[in-house]
């Protein structure tokens, strides 16, 4: 079972963390996905986070784009319609939102719990 976050707690604590928190966050959206969508041979969060930093970024625009699959893909599972999200996590992401994207993913993953 995944935990329902609040969304405007995980920003504030983002910011007010210097992004320590947002480390933290990216990476229970990660398992968390993982968990909903049934793939438990899915890159964990703390894996994602360490190619994430490694990879200046750009696994992190991958990791944006393969969420938004899952996610889908678990609503479809459940019956729910779906849209393309990993397209739009993807543009924000590329254009340095990503604590939107994060944002709506948690949203998807609050509504699935």
């Amino acid at each position: 079972m995944i935990q329902q976050r609040n969304i405007a707690v995980c920003i504030i604590l983002s910011i007010v963390t210097c992004g320590i928190y947002g480390l933290y966050w990216f990476i229970c959206l990660s398992d968390d996905t993982n968990r909903v969508s049934g793939d438990v041979s899915g890159t964990s969060g703390g894996m994602a986070l360490v190619l994430t930093i490694i990879t200046c970024n750009i696994y992190g625009i991958y990791w944006a784009y393969k969420q938004g699959e899952k996610i889908d893909r678990a609503k479809a599972n459940r019956g729910l319609p779906s849209g393309n999200n990993g397209v739009l996590y993807l543009i924000l992401t590329l254009f340095g939102f990503s604590i939107i994207a994060w944002a709506l993913m948690q949203n998807e993953l609050n509504n699935l719990a």
